[in-house]
């Protein structure tokens, strides 16, 4: 998925986007390209995960943590965890690029913000890598159960996925039984991988597309009922759902109009390629939106659980909790005729108005 870039200069970038400082990073000798984004602390420390991504320009990169950032702010604010919002981006090839000293050298610079930023693992990076990146700073979670992290996210992720979309099939269908339901799930990654184990689970007849043929393998190693399709042509496979979990930006003029399905409830950030415009086409086409940082705010509440004593089952519960915070955005959505995505964004911004006017009063 292409990420387009914008020509705005960055300091008038964070200005229009909210964001109270950006940090370029760089090392020649491990041949590191970063970008951290912190966009809002009033709620605690911005937590977020690192990006490693081969972008088209720079300016592609710089779009992509601004858009990232601020999404994790009303990730955290409408799940109730007191935390703010934060992005980095690595740019480069994972599969070719990824060392030790890189990683290393990564966490060093996160280090330098002392805690106002941590990160932790997103779309290529490992656990491992959390692992090295830990070596030079103590502001990241995601880090192997062996030292006292949570470990993958991805499993809680998918999770809080999958409740969002049961949600969003209760208000579409009058129930939430997932089973026969035809899900396509675009992205056959860590979060996609685990969604179609829920999916399957229940019986939902599932497809996966994706770029990398290794993905998909271990996908239908799994699940050989799986049906694997063009991950070029999505607009055109009947559906029920689509899944988005890969990049963002699927959702946007060429593609909504030929959407063949009733709901869009995915992993993926920034979904919406133009939030004030893409939000509404959705809803005028009656397809039920489920927004994404709301639903797929299951890895930041299991990395939270991490910086407060790790415990699987209750980053698991709190995500179940999903749920009915969906049904409420999507209720509200239908009484006031406004799109979810905007209904969803107003809840997270009140709450982070009302503590931010309860910390300037003390």
């Amino acid at each position: 998925m292409k990420v387009e870039s914008q020509t705005a200069l960055p300091l008038s970038q964070m200005e229009r986007m909210g964001h109270e400082q950006i940090v370029f990073c760089q090392d020649p000798y491990t041949g590191l390209k970063a970008i951290i984004g912190v966009h809002n602390t009033v709620l605690g420390p911005a937590l977020g995960g690192t990006r490693m991504w081969s972008y088209a320009d720079e300016s592609a990169a710089l779009t992509d943590v601004l858009r990232l950032s601020r999404g994790m702010t009303y990730k955290a604010a409408i799940s109730g965890l007191n935390l703010g919002g934060g992005k980095a981006v690595i740019i480069g090839d994972a599969r070719t690029l990824k060392s030790e000293a890189l990683m290393r050298r990564f966490g060093a610079f996160v280090d330098s913000l002392d805690g106002k930023y941590i990160t932790a693992e997103d779309v290529g990076m490992t656990t491992k890598d959390m692992e090295y990146i830990h070596m030079e700073t103590d502001h990241v979670v995601g880090i192997p159960e062996t030292l006292g992290g949570g470990g993958d996210p991805s499993p809680v992720t998918a999770y809080g996925v999958y409740m969002g979309m049961k949600a969003s099939a209760k208000k579409a269908y009058g129930s939430d039984d997932l089973s026969n339901k035809k899900v396509l799930v675009q992205g056959a990654g860590n979060v996609g991988g685990y969604l179609v184990d829920y999916l399957r689970e229940e019986g939902a007849k599932v497809m996966i597309a994706d770029i990398f043929e290794d993905k998909l393998k271990a996908v239908t190693d799994n699940h050989p009922t799986v049906q694997v399709v063009d991950p070029n042509n999505i607009e055109d496979i009947d559906m029920d759902i689509y899944a988005p979990c890969a990049l963002g930006a699927t959702l946007n003029d060429n593609t909504i109009p030929k959407l063949k399905c009733q709901i869009v409830a995915g992993a993926a950030n920034n979904q919406l390629a133009k939030e004030d415009v893409h939000g509404k086409m959705l809803m005028d086409r009656g397809i039920v939106y489920a927004p994404d940082f709301l639903i797929n705010a299951g890895g930041l509440i299991n990395c939270y659980s991490e910086l407060e004593g790790y415990n699987r089952d209750r980053a698991m519960q709190q995500s179940q909790g999903i749920y009915d915070t969906t049904m409420t955005v999507l209720n509200t959505s239908s009484e006031k005729s406004m799109p979810s995505q905007l209904i969803a964004t107003q809840m997270a911004e009140d709450r982070i108005n009302k503590m931010a006017e309860i910390h300037r009063s003390l």
